[in-house]
């Protein structure tokens, strides 16, 4: 069996759909990594993660949830949300409680500190977004959501 030059590159032997989709998911893949490289260097001028700020929004905005809901909202683990938590409790801006509902469940809640610090960051990560966005006019910012919206629901559907 003849191996060949090591260094040659490989011949690119496949239909263009597939050349397409991989273009996509590579396009797709070094956007993601630049748009969230900026945004974690911003949310790092406000002294926080971006796994710390995403605990801090999420109970800004939509108020106390189980850490598995938590979780889910972020799309990390358990283990990543304890270990979160614990920074985010050892600084004085959240706490854990049990649901009055449910004496099983264990919520995340924002302390009086920690809505303080998301309030008061909020407003410029916003405007941060929106200038990162702005690359974009409105119209192609609401068609590449709603385009991604749609890859992303396809793909869960079939893989989970």
């Amino acid at each position: 069996m003849e191996v060949g030059d090591p260094d040659a590159p490989a011949s690119r032997d496949w239909p263009e759909e597939r050349e397409r989709a991989l273009r996509l998911w590579i396009s797709l893949a070094r956007c993601y990594s630049t748009f969230s490289r900026a945004v974690t260097c911003k949310i790092g001028e406000y002294g926080l993660t971006a796994p710390q700020f995403g605990v801090l929004e999420a109970l800004y905005h939509l108020g106390p949830l189980s850490l598995g809901d938590l979780a889910d909202k972020l799309l990390v683990t358990g283990g990543n949300v304890t270990y979160v938590m614990d920074r985010l409790e050892d600084q004085g801006l959240v706490y854990r409680q049990r649901s009055p509902d449910d004496r099983r469940v264990i919520q995340a809640r924002l302390t009086e500190r920690g809505r303080g610090v998301i309030s008061g960051v909020f407003p410029g990560h916003g405007e941060y977004i929106e200038e990162l966005s702005g690359h974009l006019d409105p119209d192609e910012q609401d068609t590449l959501r709603r385009l991604l919206k749609k890859l992303g629901m396809a793909v869960r559907e079939e893989n989970l």
